[in-house]
């Protein structure tokens, strides 16, 4: 066993403390709540991070850790797991199944691998920098598209664009086959399996995206920001991610230097 099939084991040893909670709480009486930033946070979403990080800290205790509801710790190690125990609570809490555990790692800030669990749905996407994405086990591959107007286009809700972004998704849709809305970390896993080509999102956080961008990559797609840029901690929450290159480059054209326009408003 090399070193990251020992991490993709320690992943499944987590979600295999973050289904039965899940589904256990799904369309059950949660009390909501929110956070500074109005988005929502239940008991459930805390029970989960908890969970995942007491496997964490049994099986590599000497790795950092950024989750969404406990904070950050040891980010300044080589070996630092992101983690979001419910990705797309206010669907969680809306009783729609389009909700996910994410968990990545990061290398020297690098994500090597990327897992998108779907506790409802039964599916499980896992990406490694060293191989490929697989889907419940089986390899998956993101689609041939290379032209806007062939494209799927997906975000996970029209509220996430402001001012200049709101303009650059607007120009992006109107060049492809079609847009959607929805999906959360899901769009993501339907990217890597071929199904859309296109995501576009803003005011994402690194655990929403850093799990993600292995799934992506090594399905044969392309993640960045609006700028091209790889994606990191300190990334401003813009992502782009395309089934090929062609198609990643002909998005970007259309969508660069939106986020820093709208980040001077």
């Amino acid at each position: 066993m090399n070193r990251l099939d020992h991490f993709e084991s320690i992943a499944q040893d987590m979600l295999a403390v973050a289904r039965p909670l899940a589904r256990a709480h799904f369309r059950s009486a949660l009390r909501v709540e929110h956070k500074h930033d109005r988005s929502p946070v239940t008991f459930a979403d805390r029970a989960i991070e908890g969970a995942m990080k007491a496997v964490l800290g049994r099986a590599a205790p000497h790795h950092g850790v950024f989750g969404e509801e406990d904070g950050a710790r040891g980010l300044d190690e080589r070996f630092v797991w992101v983690i979001d125990p419910i990705d797309g609570t206010k669907s969680f809490v809306s009783g729609v199944p389009l909700f996910g555990t994410l968990i990545g790692l990061l290398d020297r800030g690098t994500p090597v691998l990327g897992v998108i669990d779907m506790p409802i749905m039964g599916e499980t996407w896992i990406g490694r920098a060293d191989g490929e994405t697989d889907l419940n086990g089986a390899p998956c591959r993101a689609a041939a598209i290379t032209r806007l107007e062939d494209a799927v286009l997906f975000a996970t809700s029209p509220d996430q664009f402001q001012h200049a972004d709101e303009a650059a998704f607007e120009r992006l849709s109107a060049a492809c086959l079609a847009r959607r809305f929805g999906g959360d970390c899901y769009s993501y896993g339907l990217l890597a399996s071929g199904h859309i080509d296109l995501i576009l999102e803003a005011g994402l956080k690194p655990y929403d995206f850093l799990p993600v961008v292995p799934v992506v990559t090594a399905a044969g797609g392309v993640i960045t920001d609006w700028n091209g840029r790889q994606l990191t901690l300190g990334s401003s929450g813009h992502v782009l991610a395309a089934a090929t290159p062609e198609l990643h480059r002909a998005a970007l054209a259309l969508v660069a230097g939106a986020n820093e326009a709208s980040e001077r408003v």
